[in-house]
């Protein structure tokens, strides 16, 4: 095969792996499983924005990754039956990045901001004007010819998605009207989740098998279909491509995927935490370098799931492991540690 044939097929492989990721994306909310409360408010507040032909308030969502932030962006503008331009907070280097998106929006339409709490400072006070009065002032030129141009907008809404609200500074949280948490996914919604998906990868799947993979997902449902791709591959070759319960055990106990839903690595930084500093108090960054993972990393992406199943809890003095996450990891207790 020649290098042009083999980059045409890697592109077709890409794209039809891209076709199924985005099938797997509701598009109403009536499709949308689970966040029943975030789902029931904005149902309202959608209807009453359409009935006053109105654009919708501009939406905060925030949580732990992997609950479907980005998705809901997105069953937003379509329950509001407009455009949607994407981008994250990172990809605005410069107040002229986010006036050339700004200037491509058509009345109505969403600005999805992924990580925006990563917005640099000049770009966020751009918004400002933008979110509040649809306007945005900037300077054209350097030095003596530079001049102020006022850019007029129309009515839009901003749904800016972060895992950490905290890092956003108050004029900016301020400026949002509906302010929705996204919560993990309880176990019946997520198998719903499982079913669903493995319909569109048109994998035959038993209801307990579907179980087996929600109760070990982390309440995520980015994870419940990364998983059940890795089970399926297992069903594929050792079980005549159905997924039972017995199939999915097996798959995520090579993965190393628990029966709580600890990978290796939250059991990796479980262990750190015990063998090392007695379960703690220790410091984020100790335990980051410990695992070898960021400190971001840890905090956005293992600690909250830890925090939530009571593995783990916050002191004023660091990060210690509870009693239970002791006895789930089979490590004798001393409660004077």
């Amino acid at each position: 095969m020649s290098e042009q044939e083999e980059r045409l097929v890697s592109s077709e492989t890409l794209h039809a792996e891209e076709v199924v990721e985005k099938s797997l994306r509701p598009t109403r909310l009536s499709q949308y499983i689970g966040q029943q409360k975030v789902k029931e408010e904005l149902t309202i507040y959608i209807k009453a924005a359409r009935q006053r032909k109105e654009a919708l308030d501009h939406v905060l969502l925030y949580g732990p990754p992997g609950l479907g932030k980005t998705t809901m962006a997105m069953v937003i503008a379509n329950e509001m039956e407009v455009g949607i331009k994407t981008t994250s907070g990172p990809a605005i280097e410069k107040p002229g990045d986010l006036v050339a998106i700004l200037n491509e929006l058509e009345p109505g339409d969403v600005l999805f901001i992924d990580e925006i709490h990563r917005l640099p400072r000049v770009a966020e006070e751009l918004l400002y004007s933008a979110m509040e009065d649809f306007y945005v002032d900037i300077m054209i030129g350097q030095g003596p010819t530079s001049h102020p141009v006022h850019f007029e907008l129309p009515p839009f809404t901003l749904v800016g998605a972060t895992t950490r609200a905290g890092m956003l500074s108050a004029p900016l949280r301020d400026r949002f009207g509906i302010i929705s948490h996204m919560e993990y996914y309880e176990e019946e919604d997520l198998k719903e989740i499982v079913i669903r998906s493995a319909d569109i990868f048109d994998v035959v799947i038993e209801e307990s098998g579907a179980y087996e993979i929600a109760r070990r997902s982390r309440g995520t449902p980015r994870i419940a279909n990364r998983l059940l791709k890795r089970v399926r591959d297992f069903a594929q070759v050792t079980g005549e491509g159905v997924v039972t319960t017995l199939i999915a055990d097996e798959a995520l106990k090579m993965l190393q995927v628990d029966d709580k839903g600890l990978d290796h690595v939250d059991q990796k930084l479980l262990r750190a935490m015990i063998e090392l500093y007695n379960g703690g108090p220790v410091g984020l960054t100790t335990i980051a370098v410990n695992i070898s993972e960021e400190r971001e990393t840890v905090e956005d992406m293992y600690e909250p799931y830890l925090i939530q199943k009571g593995f783990i809890k916050r002191t004023q003095r660091g990060r210690v492991v509870t009693e239970y996450a002791y006895h789930h990891l089979g490590y004798p207790y001393n409660q004077e540690s």
